[in-house]
Order: structure tokens, then sequence, then C-alpha cells
């Protein structure tokens, strides 16, 4: 989903809102000498026209004149960093950024008939179903697996699947059918399945034939402070224990102790016996669904629609247009959000729980939308 382009670009930060009222009213900008600066400085990345040059450069053209100059604007204060940007805007009067910025916004919006239509309105999660029918002969096609010694993946936590499936990928985990299975698989599809599977409701186990259930109670005390009370996980990278097939638990934490996984605080002097009482603890735990699975991508859109919808016309706020846009920029430009690497609090806040699936989905579909 990504490669960073080191190019001259116009990263204006899309998504982002100012306060209209900070602009000084100003004489009108000039179009041909808008022109003139744009071929000179702006072409080679984003064409005369507007169009990004390639994928994860934004499209100019048509975009809000006032977007524009309060981007230059901020490039040229040092309030948004791009090394390019900021030491061209550093030799642009006032009258060139706002002649530039004025010259973009009166072109015709980019036309991308490819794209028309192709974003996809499926959820994360149900995307994730498909993929996970790849798995459903060993795990079942909702993640509650039945064959002895195979892992529940039913309710289990997002992140912590994407690491195991990962380590399989890796080696870490020695499974030659899981490698051969998984192989291929993008970070998109890994999160997909992680948040379909965790959105499942896990089936209630039979008591294990191997261990003593009331026995392992109180040996599970020192799994407690990681895994939950119950072995139920509030950390979405710290798995649930509750529910899980006996047989799974006693190889894995066996493969833990003995160091053929690796894992520094996980029951390194328990013995065979405690092991498969902690097993047989939490295999009659009732457990949850780590995720509710409800989200959908037209939540999502409606959120963003608030304030880049069709009809927004809110004259406190200054924000780009959106449909049409490219859409590994856009796809970048949220996820700089969401990490804290561009500066806007409320854009944070919004994009923090979005993992790059659900970025990915809402890029795609705006990226579909024509242009306005």
């Amino acid at each position: 989903m990504r490669n960073f382009l080191l190019i001259l670009v116009f990263p204006f930060l899309l998504l982002a809102c100012s306060d209209r009222s900070s602009a000084p009213t100003e004489s009108p900008a000039d179009l041909l000498a808008g022109k003139t600066l744009a071929e000179t400085n702006c072409a080679g990345c984003h064409g005369l026209q507007g169009r990004g040059a390639a994928p994860g450069i934004p499209h100019l053209a048509a975009q809000a004149e006032e977007y524009l100059l309060d981007s230059l604007r901020a490039y040229r204060e040092g309030r948004r960093f791009h090394a390019a940007l900021q030491d061209m805007t550093a030799h642009m009067s006032a009258a060139e950024i706002r002649n530039v910025a004025a010259y973009y916004a009166s072109l015709a919006p980019v036309q991308d008939a490819s794209r028309s239509g192709a974003g996809s309105m499926l959820s994360p999660y149900q995307q994730g179903e498909i993929a996970a029918q790849a798995c459903a002969a060993c795990h079942g096609a909702d993640g509650n697996s039945v064959i002895p010694g195979t892992p529940g993946l039913a309710g289990q936590q997002p992140l912590y699947f994407v690491a195991a499936v990962r380590a399989y990928l890796t080696g870490k985990r020695d499974v030659s059918t899981m490698e051969s299975t998984l192989r291929g698989l993008s970070k998109i599809e890994m999160e997909n399945m992680a948040l379909f599977y965790a959105s499942q409701t896990p089936a209630k186990r039979e008591p294990s034939a191997v261990g003593d259930a009331i026995a392992g109670e109180p040996l599970s005390a020192q799994c407690g402070g990681c895994h939950g009370a119950h072995g139920i996980s509030h950390d979405a990278a710290t798995p649930s224990l509750a529910g899980q097939d006996a047989q799974y638990l006693i190889s894995a934490t066996r493969a833990y102790r003995d160091h053929s996984r690796h894992h520094d605080v996980m029951l390194a002097d328990s013995s065979d016996q405690e092991i498969e009482n902690i097993a047989a603890f939490y295999a009659v735990q009732e457990s949850r669904a780590a995720e509710d699975g409800r989200t959908t991508v037209q939540d999502l859109i409606d959120k963003c629609d608030r304030c880049h919808g069709s009809e927004i016309d809110n004259v406190a706020m200054v924000t780009p247009q959106i449909s049409g846009q490219d859409q590994e920029y856009l796809a970048r430009a949220l996820r700089a959000y969401r990490d804290d690497r561009r500066e806007s609090s409320m854009m944070h806040k919004m994009t923090l729980p979005y993992s790059d699936t659900m970025i990915e989905a809402i890029s795609s579909i705006y990226a579909s939308r024509p242009p306005k």
C-alpha cells in the first residue's frame, strides 16, 4: 500500500481544517501569472493541468483556493514540513502564492474514468470473511475450530492475529501448512481477516480430558496480568485465552517454556502438569468477541462527509476537496494524521482507531467518486 515518493510535491494536508477568518482580504489573483509560476515550479509533479504525475502525488486542479493558500502559507511559515516545498515557498511573495493557488483552483477537476465507481463498499469485516474461507477447513467458517490441537480464531484480538500470521510467514513459528496457506497475503488482507475473526463469537467448549480446571484456576493468576481476568484480553496485541482449545494451549505454552517459541515471561518454570491444568481452566472459560464487527465503510464515509461532503459549506472551516483525489495520497495523509505525523488534533482523534485496512477503504471510496 505504500512506497513514499521522494519527489517535489504539494502534499497539502488533506482532511485538515483551519479558520477562514484568519485570511486577510486581498486583491484579485492574477491567473496568468499563476500559470507561469506553476509551469516553472509545480508542473513537474502536478502537471500544468493539476493532475498528479504519479501515485501518491495529489491532484491540485479544482482544489479549494483558500485551502491551497493556507497550505502554501503553512509551508512558508514552517507550520508544515516538506523540505522542497519549504524552500520553494520561502522564495515566493504573498502575491505569487495567491496567484498559483488561484490558478490551480480555477482548473477543471481531474477526471479518471478508470477509477469511477471502483471503490468497494464491502467493509473490512466482509472482505476478511471472504479471505478467511481459505482457513475454514481447519479453523471453521467462523473461526470456531473443532479439530483438537487447532486454535480457535473466533473473538481473537486482531493485532495479535496479524503478529501470529507474520510469525508463521517469517519462520518464527514452524508450521509448514500455515506458511503455504498464508503466503501471498498482503498486510491489508491480514488485517481484514483479523477483524473478521475478532468480530466472531467464540463457542463454549467442553471440559478438557487433560488437566484439572479447578487446580488450574489459582495457577492462572500469573497469566492474568497480561491476558486478562479469566483469559479475556483487553489489549489488541495480547491474545485471549478464554475458550481456547486445550491441546493447542498446552502445545503452545510448552513451546514457549522450551524456547521453540520466544517469549521471556511465558511460564518458564512450569511443569507439564501445571501447564495442562492452566489450559484446562482457560478452555472452559466463556469468551467474547474482541470487535463488534458493525462498523461499515458507509459509517466511515458518513463521518468524513460531515466536513468533506458535497453539501458542505461551513464558513468557519477550510476543507479540501477529496472526491476524485489520488487514492494513494489520501491513504498516506490519513495514516499521517492517525500516527500524529501531521498537525491536526481533530483529525488525529478521528483517525486514531482506524487500521490500515479501514484507511484503504475510505481512500478508495473517495478516489472513485467523481470530483465536484
